[in-house]
């Protein structure tokens, strides 16, 4: 047997347990992952330098290919809700341009929030974190995070009223 084959066997179990828990207990979804941080931790075992304990590494890979295999995921989403928005869209061009335009407004009033009020309305959207991350982020509770970004969120939504009836 190799010395390969030895960590394997040796940390296998731990490695999954450790992506069964991120990926909130989706065993298929830890097994595919903990497979594919073990090959990607053959493939660089050469690198692995012995600063720290061979299973903290290999869960660092394993945290990896979860986070790689969560942007993926979220890109795929996207692009079918996108593809499903616009083959169902009736709008004409220039609806869609307003669409636009009032995506342009929504930024603008963005960047004129207060901190943290901005911050937070970004993290949530953009950055799409839970009330509980971001208020970790603050160090504050998920609560307060939740109600400033609901103040936000009313912000803007009177603002890009109050541009409408100026318009």
């Amino acid at each position: 047997m190799t010395d390969f084959e030895q960590i394997y066997k040796d940390y296998f179990r731990d490695v999954f347990l450790y992506v069964r828990r991120l990926s909130g207990g989706d065993e298929r979804l830890a097994e595919d992952i903990t497979s594919e941080a073990f090959f990607r931790a053959l493939r660089r075992i050469d690198s692995f330098r012995g600063d720290c304990d061979i299973r903290v590494w290999l869960c660092q890979i394993a945290k990896n290919c979860y986070y790689t295999h969560l942007k993926q995921s979220r890109r795929t989403e996207h692009t079918a809700d996108m593809e499903q928005l616009i083959s169902e869209a009736e709008e004409s061009p220039e609806e869609m341009l307003l669409c636009s335009e009032n995506a342009q407004q929504v930024k603008h009033l963005l960047h004129e929030l207060p901190d943290p009020h901005k911050e937070v309305f970004m993290w949530r959207t953009l950055g799409e974190l839970s009330f509980k991350e971001i208020g970790k982020l603050f160090h504050k509770t998920e609560n307060w995070a939740c109600v400033t970004y609901h103040r936000a969120r009313k912000m803007i939504q009177k603002g890009m009223e109050v541009d409408n009836d100026e318009k």
